[in-house]
């Protein structure tokens, strides 16, 4: 397999794709090598240089932080504050980011400081670039950061780490920063004037969180798209629900492309067959695509929020080196992330609530059109004994009663900190955090689904208007889950369908 090309770390912009693959470790980190990118770097560490030895007063720099900022602080102690910075801001609480979000934060930080308007070095950036290379990662609580100015207690760790201090996760082993640089030599960096404030003053933990929710969600409307059309099969729903010229009657394109692609997999060409045994489904089955379009026309719109953020100098103040101008403002300020995770949270939540409605009528008798009760694949004597997937529709139900229970808007929940100099904050990170967790919720109850409709599928015994879409997926989650043929305990099996579908194993649409 040839290895995909380094994601390259010049300014330029990314997207939120190779975030998504290098935190996979699908792909490398290079910090460019260009002489020209190096020097427009090292100039706004250079300015700041000049501005402290001609007018003596940097914020954040002879300064202190915040509501600090009125307290000067001596010259021959200016290069002890940035590492006061980051330990009075070691107080992180929760678990630990995981593995793949520790390295988007990551990335999302380089890609800020890359701008070239941070004031700092060359050699921080090949700093930052050499743990993503090695992946030694920083130990970042989860808990901490209200989102302005900038997620500064979880990139705290991050600074404490590239100064050779705190805990790094390598080579699956929690160890000592020291000790690890020590065997890779990597000298500990000290920090020059206004380096450890623009790692932390900024909106890396949100948006690295952000970019990851995005793939994980974009890949979620595919899956719940095709669990759908399984739904659809078993059921013996009525495919003219999704006839094309039904939906070019309300286009939103998103919409359009969720029900185009049920066509697909039912094999539909044209306008679709009748059901007239049962001229309407249920709403699980018939807006179906109105409720995963929502998701699929939100997409667009929520990548712009992500992408600029992502590739935005967003640390205070920032540091015009070419037009010798120091520029004070707020944007570490995570508005426009809180705004994209309480909206993507929603929808997502929103899909895990239509599979649940989807599962509850694959097994209930009344409803599932002739299916045995619980999708039971049971026979004989011993039938009675067992139960299907009646558990299995208590646990989805538990799973999505929880992502709904989290869906209330983070953002409006501002709370005044810091002496009220951080009066008005954005609550984006904990908005990002719980939209990650809604996704975990709603990838399991998907990899229920996944379970049961591909029994119910199996059951039905007729897969007339299954294509070979469906076929192709009854396959994949076979080589995870065998036909339920009595009771047995189904956490292996949902476990290993999980894996699939974090991973995106399976190619579902072109």
């Amino acid at each position: 397999m040839t290895e995909q090309p380094p994601i390259i770390f010049d300014g330029s912009p990314l997207t939120i794709e190779p975030i998504a693959e290098l935190a996979r470790r699908r792909r490398r980190a290079a910090l460019s090598g260009n002489p020209d990118f190096a020097a427009r770097i090292d100039r706004g560490a250079a300015f700041v240089e000049q501005l402290l030895r001609e007018e003596g007063c940097v914020y954040g720099v002879t300064t202190g932080y915040g509501d600090s900022c009125t307290v000067a602080i001596p010259a021959d102690r200016v290069g002890q504050l940035p590492i006061h910075l980051y330990t009075f801001h070691g107080c992180g609480l929760g678990d630990h980011f995981d593995l793949e979000q520790t390295r988007a934060i990551i990335a999302a930080r380089l890609a800020s400081l890359a701008q070239g308007y941070s004031g700092v070095r060359f050699k921080l950036l090949q700093q930052i670039a050499s743990l993503l290379q090695h992946d030694v990662l920083p130990l970042i609580p989860q808990e901490g950061s209200v989102g302005a100015s900038g997620d500064l207690t979880p990139l705290s760790y991050l600074a404490a780490v590239l100064a050779g201090e705190r805990e790094v996760w390598y080579r699956e082993q929690r160890r000592a920063t020291a000790e690890v640089f020590a065997e890779l030599g990597i000298d500990s960096l000290r920090f020059q004037p206004k380096e450890a404030l623009a790692i932390m003053n900024g909106t890396a933990a949100m948006t690295g969180l952000a970019c990851l929710a995005f793939d994980r969600a974009r890949y979620l409307a595919e899956l719940s798209t095709r669990i759908t059309s399984l739904a659809v099969v078993a059921l013996q729903g009525n495919a003219y629900h999704f006839d094309a010229k039904l939906f070019s009657l309300k286009p939103h394109p998103g919409q359009m492309q969720v029900a185009a692609r049920i066509r697909a997999d039912l094999q539909i060409s044209g306008e679709a067959p009748r059901n007239d045994n049962r001229l309407q489904d249920r709403y699980s089955l018939r807006c179906a695509p109105h409720v995963i379009g929502a998701l699929a026309d939100a997409l667009p719109w929520l990548r712009q929020l992500i992408e600029t953020e992502l590739n935005s100098a967003n640390d205070n103040p920032l540091i015009d080196a070419d037009g010798e101008h120091v520029l004070h403002g707020g944007h570490f300020y995570g508005g426009h992330i809180a705004m994209a995770m309480d909206t993507l949270k929603t929808a997502v939540a929103n899909l895990a609530d239509l599979m649940d409605r989807q599962l509850a009528q694959l097994v209930d008798p009344k409803f599932n059109h002739g299916l045995p009760a619980n999708l039971s694949g049971a026979q004989g004597d011993q039938a009675p004994l067992h139960h299907g997937l009646k558990a299995l529709q208590i646990g989805v139900s538990a799973w999505t009663a929880e992502a709904l229970k989290l869906t209330m808007p983070a953002s409006v929940f501002s709370r005044s900190t810091e002496c009220h100099n951080q009066d008005k904050v954005s609550m984006g990170t904990i908005a990002a955090r719980d939209c990650i967790r809604i996704l975990e919720l709603a990838e399991q109850v998907a990899a229920a689904l996944l379970i049961a409709g591909c029994q119910a599928l199996e059951l039905r015994g007729d897969a007339v208007r299954a294509g070979p879409a469906l076929h192709a997926t009854l396959k994949q989650v076979r080589e995870q889950s065998a036909f339920l043929s009595g009771d047995r305990g189904l956490e292996p099996d949902l476990r290993r369908c999980l894996e699939s579908i974090r991973q995106q194993r399976w190619q579902l649409y072109p």
